[in-house]
């Protein structure tokens, strides 16, 4: 087949998985330590059987044992295990000492059993597989794989995760064109059926996620995401929810984090939002203004038929006046002044005026 064909046949394909170490199992610092343990009760055999045993040979048995240690943690595979077997067994028998066969079992063992031990931590759990199907799911502790007849498909962690995730230039329901970037915390609560059900959970439940968030962009109007975000995040959160958990995985939230809008209609609702404002405070001050004139419509009514409380108001006002604006001139007409009798008034104000010393000698210094 032409590769160019092939090529562009899979150029067309995004996402596409990406190449994954394939594990039967996880070689841990623990198995170091077994591989030594053993290791060094294969070199005591040894010694105790021979006790003139060259030291190179010892030192030669460990560094396969080490070297068989390291190519396992590199490849955990039970391919890889037999050929460090093979390889163990071929540096004693390169030395002679295989005619030991108590030292050549244990260390043979030793390479066996330090990839069976398995550790698991407190969060983790882990699928195992025998003969190519589910086995069990085994929670946190320490146990044994059977070699080369049980595998583990994969450690899961069922913390609570979270993805970011987002939908670039996305049109809403009126026709804007908006980039959302959001957060969704989710966790697997059965281990077992993310592993089995789904090839790779993290990346379907990113890809759904960004389906359900583009999708509800094209149902809402640009108003209610940026105003009704947290109900638009929960109807994602039930969408996704339903979709994932078949899977063993549960959505707990979605959260918008930021929504862009282009510069030109940021400045056009920046616009909008000051002319409301200002509508806002015009009609505030117009509603005052007819309340205080409907307070001074109902103070007239009450001097319509009480002269005499009028006069008084009057009189009142201009001492005020007087009062708080020692400084100002106050015009009034004549038959004011005779219906208030304000010569009396003023008179007391100018006797008042020129009583006070301090006022008095302060003119005198400016004339």
């Amino acid at each position: 087949m032409n590769i160019g064909i092939v090529k562009e046949r899979y150029s067309r394909i995004k996402n596409q998985p990406r190449r994954k170490l394939e594990k039967d199992f996880h070689y841990s610092t623990y198995s170091f330590l077994m591989l030594l343990i053993f290791g060094g009760g294969a070199g005591g055999l040894l010694y105790w059987f021979d006790p003139l045993v060259a030291p190179e040979a010892l030192a030669t048995i460990f560094g396969g044992l080490l070297g068989a240690g390291v190519l396992m943690a590199l490849f955990p595979l039970w391919t890889i295990q037999v050929v460090a077997l093979f390889l163990v067994l071929g540096l004693m028998g390169g030395y002679g000492r295989i005619q030991y066969p108590p030292a050549y079992m244990l260390a043979g063992l030793g390479v066996l059993l330090s990839a069976s031990v398995q550790l698991v931590f407190h969060w983790d759990k882990v699928v195992v597989l025998r003969f190519g199907r589910f086995r069990r799911v085994r929670d946190a502790g320490i146990f044994i794989l059977l070699p080369i007849i049980d595998r583990i498909a994969d450690f899961v962690d069922t913390r609570i995760r979270v993805t970011d995730f987002s939908a670039e230039r996305t049109l809403t329901r009126d026709n804007v064109p908006v980039h959302i970037d959001a957060l969704c915390f989710w966790m697997i609560w059965d281990a077992g059926k993310a592993i089995l059900e789904v090839e790779n959970y993290i990346e379907a439940v990113t890809l759904s996620a960004q389906t359900a968030l583009r999708d509800a962009i094209g149902k809402n109007d640009l108003a209610k995401l940026l105003s009704e975000r947290e109900d638009v995040g929960r109807d994602i959160q039930q969408i996704l929810d339903a979709k994932t958990s078949p899977w063993g995985i549960s959505i707990l939230s979605v959260e918008f984090t930021d929504i862009l809008i282009p510069k030109e209609l940021e400045d056009a609702m920046s616009r909008k939002a000051q002319a409301e404002r200002e509508r806002q405070a015009r009609i505030i001050l117009g509603t005052a203004e007819a309340e205080v004139a409907s307070k001074f419509e109902e103070a007239s009514r009450a001097y319509v038929d009480n002269p005499a409380a009028l006069q008084l108001r009057a009189m009142n006002m201009v001492y005020e006046g007087m009062k708080y604006n020692k400084n100002s001139l106050m015009l009034l007409p004549s038959s004011a002044l005779e219906s208030m009798n304000m010569g009396t008034l003023l008179g007391a104000a100018a006797f008042q005026k020129q009583n006070d010393p301090e006022k008095s000698g302060k003119e005198n210094t400016d004339d």
